[in-house]
């Protein structure tokens, strides 16, 4: 089963390109909902002008390597390796649900487009454990780690708006899963991976899938921002800073510890 091609039994029952031309209507549909979520939230025009405010307040100058630099470290850290999380357990089902969700989309799309045998070699096999990675990281966030839940005590089942995305996309994996596991082919579970499918990539406009592509230039102005001093106005001095101590309002925290005040750490905030 794990060695199956699972779109090869449909060549049986709906046209050959038919599931090729809705792979092509999917991605055309991500990149007009994307541009669409840009240009009404305003976000390329809100960072494009904070890049020119940044750029033409910056204290010092960034050469073109240094350049370079901050966006392999962007890349690396905050896109490949999602440290802007600092929850171990939020950055790990985050990637698990990230890596699994790339897995899963590039080996439907070879499968799809590829030639349509029962056996793909390990290809199907890729797709399996993508689509496994996506419900382990996806399904732990949603009932353990969501803050709402796991801080606020907020039923695991309540639902929201902003949950489009993360419940469109577990419900066509592990549709798309099941379905795999009965043999495939079209019935009532074909359709509903496909409505499951076709909500999670329509509803661009209304979800975070938009997230995935202007985090990362936010990730990287914030690098550039830190790095030619202007750090998006917000101050660069820590209480370990003699300066900053000296600053301080009041007479009996100048000689405090720098640790000082970090008890509040030592537990989850679990019983709000």
């Amino acid at each position: 089963m794990l060695a199956h091609n699972p779109f090869a039994t449909l060549t049986g029952t709906l046209p050959m390109n038919a599931m090729q031309i809705y792979v092509v209507l999917m991605a055309l549909a991500v990149i007009a909902g994307t541009l669409f979520d840009i240009v009404h939230k305003g976000s390329a025009r809100y960072f494009f002008a904070n890049w020119r405010k940044s750029s033409s307040k910056g204290k010092q100058p960034l050469s073109g390597g240094e350049m370079v630099s901050l966006a392999v470290k962007t890349g690396v850290v905050d896109v490949l390796a999602s440290g802007e999380f600092c929850n171990p357990r939020r950055r790990l089902a985050h990637l698990l649900t990230m890596y699994g969700f790339v897995t899963w989309i590039v080996t439907t799309v070879i499968m799809v487009f590829g030639p349509a045998t029962p056996a793909s070699g390990i290809v199907p096999m890729l797709w399996w454990l993508g689509g496994l990675m996506v419900c382990i990281g996806g399904y732990w966030f949603w009932f353990f780690i969501r803050v709402d839940v796991a801080a606020e005590g907020r039923p695991a089942l309540r639902i929201m708006k902003a949950d489009l995305f993360v419940l469109s996309l577990l419900a066509s994996v592990t549709l798309g899963l099941v379905w795999a596991a009965a043999g495939g082919g079209v019935g009532v579970l074909f359709a509903l991976y496909m409505l499951a499918t076709t909500v999670l990539f329509l509803g661009v406009p209304w979800s975070k899938f938009a997230h995935m592509f202007f985090k990362p230039a936010a990730a990287f102005e914030k690098r550039v921002s830190k790095a030619n001093g202007t750090a998006d106005n917000l101050p660069t001095q820590t209480r370990d800073d003699p300066e900053q101590q000296r600053r301080h309002s009041m007479e009996l925290l100048r000689d405090a510890p720098m640790d000082m005040g970090l008890g509040i750490k030592r537990e989850a905030p679990r019983h709000y």
